[in-house]
Parts: C-alpha cells; structure tokens; sequence
C-alpha cells in the first residue's frame, strides 16, 4: 500500500517512520537528478547555487502529511498544529496547481513571492513553506528525543521540543495558546507507547530506524533553512 493510499488510515508507528525514510529518500534522489541535468546545462560550476535553486515540493508535503500523523499519536493536544499543517499545505498544492512544471519546484515559488514583494504579506506560500518548516523542526526534534530514550515522558518531550523549534518563533498570542495545549499533554504515558503499540515493539530495531530518519532528516531540513534564509524568510515571527 502506498502512501497516498495510507494517508487516509491510522498508520502503526513502524510505517510512519519507514514512509517518512522513503520519502526523504525519493527527496534525496529527485534532487541528485535534477543536479546532473543542471550540470549539463551550465557549466558554470557553481554547485552551491545549483543546489539551492531546487527543492522538490510534492515529497516535501508528502512528509509533512506523514508528520500530522506522528502528532496524531500525541493526542488532541496537537490539533492546532495539525490544522496548521494542513491549511499550509493545501495552499501550497493550490499554488502548485497553477503551473505544476514550475512549481513542483518550491524555490521557484518562493522567488516569485519575493520578486513581486508579496511573500512576508498576508497568507503566502512563502509564509506557508515556512511554517511547515518549523513544523517539521518540532516534529524531529520530538523523535530524537525519543531515540536518545525510548522511555522519555511524553509531557517533557513535548515541552522540550516545543521550546527549542516553535517557541522561539511564536508571538504572545501563538505561545499563549501553546502553553495552554502543553498542559493537556498526557503526562503518564512514554512517547514510544504513543507511537509503538506493545505488540509491535522491538527497540532494537526501532532505535535503528529512528538513527536512519535523522541521518536522513536533518542534511533535508539544513538545506531547507538555507534556502529560507537566502530568501530572508528564516526571521518570520506569528503575532
């Protein structure tokens, strides 16, 4: 089954984690394509600014729709985010839309905002890519967590994560309501539980699979934050 097919269904958390390992790896492979095309059109040699001009949209979503279901795993708690999440990421594929070619790549979209001064104005794609972004930064943060302890207290887990990716970038309004949903994170229950049901555990392999996410995880989400901060967009704040 694949995930298009999935994103309708409860996934375990093994699936989760193994579809968000494919989809970074199709993100990874997408890019390694496009970076030999475009070496063969310019000859420039000036791989740093080939390989931020491009940045595959579709397995991004992918991912980030993955991750609604990781939060899903937290609780109700969470719903704010997840329907953050999914706002942004139907703009996104509205924009898309529009002229799939050009926009499958997300750096493309970014720099039409910025070209026409739009992107920090009002709810932007530019806005939307960004908060994914955190979004992802949060829900990362949340898992190597768990891989460092697969017994780490939920209620901790997610104040931790909370404080070090979203706090930082939330206004008094934003944090005020985060602060509010922390205090409904159940607090008697480990992460692993959320995500792992007892039949399904094998730390061992779990561990291993978490390790293979982050090494995946985080080159994708550096270069991301490249990209957010030659566009200037890396600073933006909700109110």
């Amino acid at each position: 089954m694949n995930m298009k097919r999935k994103r309708g269904l409860e996934m375990m958390g093994s699936e989760i984690i193994r579809s968000l390992v494919e989809e970074l790896s199709i993100i990874k492979v997408v890019k390694a394509i496009k970076s030999e095309e475009d070496s063969i059109l310019d000859d420039d040699g000036d791989e740093a600014m080939q390989k931020i001009s491009y940045f595959p949209l579709r397995p991004f979503l992918a991912i980030c729709n993955l991750v609604t279901q990781v939060l899903d795993k937290i609780g109700p708690t969470m719903a704010v985010m997840r329907q953050d999440i999914h706002q942004n990421i139907q703009r996104l594929e509205k924009f898309c839309e529009t002229n799939p070619v050009v926009y499958s790549n997300v750096v493309e979209i970014l720099k039409r905002e910025t070209s026409q001064g739009k992107a920090k104005k009002g709810p932007t794609c530019s806005k939307s890519f960004v908060w994914l972004t955190r979004s992802l930064d949060f829900s990362v943060e949340l898992l190597k967590l768990l891989e460092e302890n697969l017994e780490r207290n939920m209620e901790q887990a997610v104040e931790e994560s909370y404080n070090i990716t979203l706090k930082p970038w939330h206004g008094w309004i934003s944090a005020a309501a985060y602060k509010v949903a922390m205090k409904l994170v159940p607090d008697n229950r480990s992460l692993v539980d959320a995500l792992m049901p007892t039949y399904e555990k094998d730390n061992d392999m779990l561990k291993e699979e978490l390790h293979l996410l982050m090494s995946l995880f985080s080159p994708e989400l550096e270069e991301i934050h490249t990209i957010l901060r030659c566009y200037q967009l890396d600073k933006l704040k909700s109110i």
